[in-house]
């Protein structure tokens, strides 16, 4: 999954919930500090899935306060949870406040609120299906006929529900490789352009795909892009930085700089090695996910001339070197804390990450998209 500059809050608060999931904030857990519990109703159980009130307004202010995020376990603290330690954990408070949605608009169907609970139950029952509730497929399909077919729906949410649809049917074929998985986010993008010409959110949608693209693919995405009036200045700009990295390609990569711990960088000096650069930061859980394939490709191939070369963009420097000495990275880390302005991730008009990017022996840069084989890519341009 990649991180885009403008999806920053949202992944700093998502737990690695899977990338295409539309994830509610109440459902996320706070930055910082829990939720008070002077704020949370006595009554309140997150767990249940029923609502205890029984007239509208106090059913009301019952269901938003089940929507808290739930305090996560403390241990997550010392040692990040994995992807399905973190469904199982949150699977149970989604599919109880499914049901306590449900319990308010079948209760109080004439009430201001009950469309919103249904609304409601809906995003929930996507998630829940997103992460991996199967068994929520039939309920599902219901709920967004009926809301589908209420005349009163915005076109944003319209849009937001068709678009939720294609990026699921796009995560099931994941199973069958990244190739198919991105072929079918792009049929489903290409309809719902159809439904939605004037959209720009379509524009951002091509933009993932052109960023998992080869060069000529990539090429005809980004033209297409920049040719929209459709299309914002923001993917407008990504478009164009894509398009400067995909022209890199088979260049000299000019980068120097002296690491967290004293280390002096320079590619230049690093020929006759294969050096693998990773634009990364320890807020960025899909970056997170990929460490234990960056480790491992190090742990395999730096006896055999591959370097790594860490990019960071955390505005902290003790959130890197708690992360680096925690997790043994034997690699040098470029800092400057200014996130996604770092002079690095600027010059090299890197606004996604994870973004690895691969030079070979002679200094020129060979992949944009390492991360795919990862493994494969390194021992072929080390055999060269």
């Amino acid at each position: 999954m990649r991180v885009t500059s403008s999806l920053t809050a949202l992944v700093l608060l998502s737990l690695a919930i899977p990338t295409l999931a539309q994830v509610p904030e109440a459902l996320l857990p706070p930055p910082t500090a829990q939720v008070p519990d002077a704020l949370v109703p006595p009554s309140t159980n997150l767990l249940a899935h029923t609502l205890i009130a029984t007239n509208s307004d106090e059913a009301w202010k019952e269901l938003n306060a089940s929507s808290q995020r739930p305090p996560p376990p403390a241990e997550w603290e010392k040692t990040p949870p994995s992807e399905k330690e973190q469904t199982d954990f949150l699977m149970p408070y989604i599919l109880a406040l499914m049901d306590k949605a449900k319990d308010f608009y079948t209760r109080f169907a004439t009430n201001n609120h009950a469309s919103e609970a249904r609304k409601q139950e809906f995003d929930m029952t996507g998630l829940a299906l997103s992460m991996g509730a199967t068994n929520q497929q039939s309920r599902f399909e219901s709920e967004e006929k009926v809301i589908l077919a209420d005349p009163t729906l915005s076109e944003d949410d319209r849009f937001t529900i068709r678009q939720n649809d294609i990026e699921r049917a796009a995560q099931t074929k994941e199973s069958q490789g990244d190739a198919a998985s991105l072929a079918e986010l792009e049929k489903g993008i290409r309809l719902l352009q159809k439904e939605f010409p004037k959209r720009p959110e379509i524009f951002g949608m091509l933009m993932e795909v052109a960023y998992n693209s080869e060069g000529g693919k990539a090429r005809n995405l980004i033209q297409e892009i920049t040719n929209s009036t459709a299309a914002s200045d923001e993917t407008k700009q990504s478009a164009l930085g894509q398009l400067w990295k995909l022209d890199a390609v088979g260049k000299p990569v000019d980068i120097q700089f002296t690491s967290t711990d004293g280390r002096a960088v320079d590619l230049a000096k690093m020929n006759g090695k294969v050096v693998l650069i990773d634009f990364w930061a320890t807020w960025c859980m899909p970056c997170i996910g990929e460490m234990p394939h960056v480790k491992e490709a190090y742990d395999k191939f730096h006896a055999k001339g591959l370097e790594i070369v860490g990019i960071d963009l955390d505005r902290e420097k003790e959130s890197l070197t708690e992360f680096v000495s925690s997790h043994q990275l034997q690699w040098p880390q470029y800092f400057d804390g200014q996130e996604w302005q770092t002079k690095l991730a600027t010059q090299f008009h890197v606004d996604a990450i994870p973004a690895m990017w691969l030079v070979d022996k002679k200094g020129n840069l060979r992949d944009i998209s390492a991360g795919a084989d990862l493994n494969g890519k390194v021992e072929k341009l080390l055999a060269e």
